[in-house]
């Protein structure tokens, strides 16, 4: 069975993209941490990140780098933190999420349950510095 996020590539399952390449795919978390929190993934579904061959986590790397530097651009933040945790869904991934202290990473926080107009405003603004 297709993880959540193949469904999401395959465009079964909407979402607030905001990037994607011959490899790799990047979308707003539906339930962020903070504003911006996005999730970027291989298109290929592989369970854990440290699973991908040598090159593809090098190119993940890459395509995460670009999205993170948009993201801090559109995102009143201090940094772009990221995360691999990989186990709330069994597909490669890694959470870049905007911080001005530590403890906005804490994935015990709450999670925050924005509008879909504010997570479109979100989408586009950090597609605009992508641009």
């Amino acid at each position: 069975m297709a993880s959540i996020f193949s469904r999401i590539v395959a465009g079964e399952i909407p979402c607030y993209k905001i990037a994607e390449d011959e490899q790799f795919f990047a979308f707003l978390d539906i339930r962020p941490l903070t504003l911006g929190h996005t999730l970027v993934i291989p298109k290929e579904e592989i369970d854990y990140l440290y699973d991908l061959e040598d090159q593809q986590l090098a190119d993940i790397n890459v395509f995460a780098k670009k999205i993170a530097i948009a993201i801090k651009k559109a995102i009143s933040c201090k940094r772009v933190g990221a995360a691999v945790i990989g186990l709330e869904v069994p597909h490669a991934h890694i959470h870049l999420i905007p911080i001005n202290k530590e403890s906005d990473m804490l994935f015990t926080n709450p999670k925050l349950s924005p509008a879909p107009e504010e997570m479109e405003k979100v989408a586009d603004n950090i597609r605009k510095q992508l641009e």
